[in-house]
């Protein structure tokens, strides 16, 4: 039997969409899988469910391109369903899970498994990321046609750094055979092989090895140069520090074909977070300096920063537990991300526009996929946000399985209360509008 036909009409809600240029109080109705009308004050005959939205944004559905979904290989971390439904309470329809799985993600069977988890918890969509060598080490690449076929959007060493430039440059000309992104970690290990946060005052009042922002750069330098070379579509992902701004600033007015993500925690925390030996603000690349929030946000505000992502990736409560030098790297980030970047509407830095752009419309395009739209025939991929819904950050409200965050406790403003997936309402725990 053909299933029955979904009819949802959102009411009264702020739609933005950068791309048609809609910014206005209106309703939109869904049909099945479409977006069918948009219109002030809509009349629909028939039965349909209602979402109210006065005052509320209603957007393309959020993407995050850099998400460590760790099954298969590293369960007790986290299960994929867990990252799935931690996805969707965030108030993202689509994710971007990065290779370094246990097996790597460098074969097509790999790839399949990450596509059967999906599809079997029917939620948010996932779009698999390739390792660029076999086993992410940086010497043999991986069969970059077949991860493509088997349906990679992208691929990554992610986690680990290609510090071999001649690999990096053949793999830059397999995608651009492919028509894919590489998407890179950008760190020059031998500066720092044993470095736990960020290089400056902090570290040494700390007593810590630091790392120094010209790990990142000199990395952010070299793909440059080889992106100009090759032609190929270079995406860089975490940008932490202004010297790298300045870098892919200056390679776009050359006209590189370059794009650049940076995370909450960029723009928000400093290095100075670390103090007391916090493992939860342990994270590479580092948290940087204040001149380096302020240069992150300065190149979200003009553009040089393409989109923003969380780069979640769980760890289990003992492995952080461990001291500084011996806990894994990296936080969980798919449910705070929205209201930490909503800060940067709030600061000025952007306009509910280019926010937009920032979490849908950019990261879209840089995939190649047709989301990030708000218009009549577009797929129904919505998130409603309620920009004044306050809430507090504890382990209970966090339906990640694990909870390394730096943010527990923080009283945050701003919650998706609804996802609509391909016309689908998704569940995202407590249900905030009538249904």
């Amino acid at each position: 039997m053909p299933s029955p036909t979904v009819r949802i009409l959102i009411q009264g809600g702020r739609a933005i969409d950068p791309v048609s240029g809609r910014d206005e109080i209106c309703d939109l109705y869904i049909e099945d899988e479409t977006i069918r009308k948009i219109a002030p004050r809509l009349k629909i005959e028939g039965s349909y469910i209602t979402l109210p939205a006065a005052g509320k944004i209603v957007v393309p559905g959020l993407i995050d391109l850099h998400t460590h979904m760790r099954e298969p290989g590293f369960e007790y971390k986290e299960t994929a369903a867990h990252t799935i439904s931690a996805a969707a309470a965030g108030g993202f329809t689509s994710i971007c899970v990065m290779p370094n799985t246990d097996p790597v993600n460098d074969h097509q069977a790999v790839t399949r498994l990450i596509l059967e988890k999906a599809r079997q918890a029917a939620s948010v969509r996932v779009f698999p990321i390739g390792a660029i060598t076999k086993g992410q080490k940086g010497i043999e690449l991986s069969e970059i046609g077949e991860l493509v076929e088997a349906g990679c959007v992208a691929i990554s060493d992610d986690g680990r750094p290609v510090s071999n430039s001649r690999i990096m440059r053949r793999a830059m000309e397999y995608a651009k055979i492919f028509d894919i992104p590489v998407i890179d970690h950008c760190e020059d290990l031998s500066l720092a092989p044993e470095g736990v946060m960020f290089e400056g005052a902090t570290s040494f009042t700390c007593g810590l090895i630091g790392i120094p922002a010209a790990s990142e750069t000199i990395m952010v330098a070299r793909d440059i140069a080889l992106a100009e070379l090759t032609g190929a579509k270079l995406h860089l992902a975490h940008i932490s520090t202004g010297g790298s701004v300045h870098l892919i600033r200056e390679a776009k007015r050359r006209g590189v074909t370059v794009t650049a993500e940076t995370c909450p925690h960029y723009f928000v925390l400093t290095d100075t977070c670390v103090q007391g030996f916090n493992a939860n603000a342990k994270m590479k690349p580092p948290l940087a300096s204040t001149a380096d929030v302020e240069e992150i946000r300065a190149g979200l505000a003009d553009g040089t920063l393409d989109a923003i992502a969380t780069d979640h990736a769980p760890h289990a409560a003992h492995e952080k537990g461990l001291t500084m030098d011996s806990a894994p790297f990296g936080i969980v980030g798919l449910e705070t991300a929205l209201p930490l970047s909503l800060r940067l509407i709030e600061d000025g830095v952007l306009t509910w526009t280019q926010w937009v752009e920032k979490w849908t419309t950019n990261p879209a395009r840089i995939l190649g996929k047709p989301l990030g739209r708000l218009a009549v025939g577009d797929m129904a991929d919505l998130t409603i946000i309620d920009p004044a819904l306050s809430w507090t950050v504890t382990a209970d409200t966090l339906r990640s399985t694990s909870k390394n965050s730096p943010f527990l406790g923080w009283t945050l403003k701003g919650r998706a209360v609804a996802v609509l997936i391909a016309g689908k309402r998704v569940d995202i725990g407590q249900s905030y509008l009538a249904a």
